[in-house]
């Protein structure tokens, strides 16, 4: 029976497992290369994360980069399903995949429940099978297991577990995520996926068949301008984490929360006009963005 792992990735567990099985230090490289393989619009790990930390923010990354691959690249259930296996076992404490003999190391060390990654998959499902969404709060229902598990995660590594924090690490990556989906409306047009909720679609005279013809109309960046600032809220609200936790994450959160109120200034910068050209960061942004977040600054 098959393990539900790309044949590339299993064919390198294997060369990289010893008789015993993989060795701890193999599977965090693992990792490791994985994420570093990968361009997102901020590192999960960024540089000014302690450098202790980055191996098991590596590790959460590999679980989740590779789960999203089997629901947007090969739009595979049983692929999630026998992940979610994988995930079971490394729990049992029998991990076999090198993501998961990584993942159970981390786990155990931080004592991190399996709820947000069993979450992430609830999403990752969802996307196998896309419907849209009606309304902003389903929209954002789809977040609270998409993006949501991220951060309560990243709190978890660094020792809290407290609901108030995780309010405020929701609305920055539920903001994040909406920064990213507005950013990238033409791209996901192409996959066929439109994010925009259909009730504010509705209430801004905008049509799917609108958005096909690619034109940033009046109404379009009149919705877009909408969302934008949802957004925004969202992110200046949630902002108020980084006063909560010590000096160790605190410049983190205030990269992925400036990063996200970056997006949504680019996307202004455009005059809402996403399809022209995708809005995004310059190498400048993220300087400034790291910048900032030394000094404990969010410019919104």
């Amino acid at each position: 029976m098959g393990t539900g792992i790309p044949a590339n990735v299993e064919s390198a567990s294997r060369d990289e497992a010893s008789a015993g099985g993989i060795s701890l230090e193999a599977a965090y490289e693992f990792c490791t290369r994985l994420a570093r393989s990968h361009y997102e619009n901020f590192t999960v790990a960024s540089w000014l994360m302690p450098a202790a930390m980055r191996r098991h923010m590596y590790a959460i990354y590999a679980y989740a980069r590779m789960a999203d691959d089997f629901a947007d690249e090969d739009r595979d259930l049983a692929k999630l399903d026998a992940w979610e296996r994988e995930l079971d076992l490394a729990y049992a404490g029998a991990p076999h995949h090198p993501v998961f003999v990584a993942l159970a190391d981390t786990v155990r060390r931080f004592e991190i429940p399996r709820e947000p990654f069993a979450d992430l998959l609830v999403a990752f499902r969802s996307d196998v099978n896309f419907k849209g969404f009606d309304t902003i709060d389903d929209l954002l229902g789809y977040a609270r297991y998409s993006a949501n598990p991220v951060g309560r995660l990243v709190l978890y590594l660094f020792g809290y577990r407290d609901p108030e924090r995780q309010r405020l690490s929701d609305l920055i990556c539920s903001g994040l995520q909406l920064a990213n989906f507005w950013q990238d409306v033409a791209i996901d047009l192409d996959k066929g996926r439109i994010y925009l909720p259909r009730h504010d679609m509705a209430r801004f005279a905008v049509t799917a068949a609108d958005l096909n013809r690619r034109v940033a109309d009046e109404k379009f960046k009149a919705l877009l301008k909408h969302e934008v600032e949802v957004a925004r809220a969202m992110l200046a609200e949630g902002s108020a984490l980084h006063r909560l936790v010590d000096r160790r994450l605190r410049r983190d959160i205030l990269m992925f929360a400036g990063g996200g109120l970056a997006i949504l200034r680019a996307i202004e910068a455009v005059g809402y006009d996403v399809f022209a050209r995708r809005p995004k960061l310059s190498k400048g942004d993220y300087l400034k963005l790291g910048w900032n977040a030394f000094r404990g600054r969010l410019e919104h």
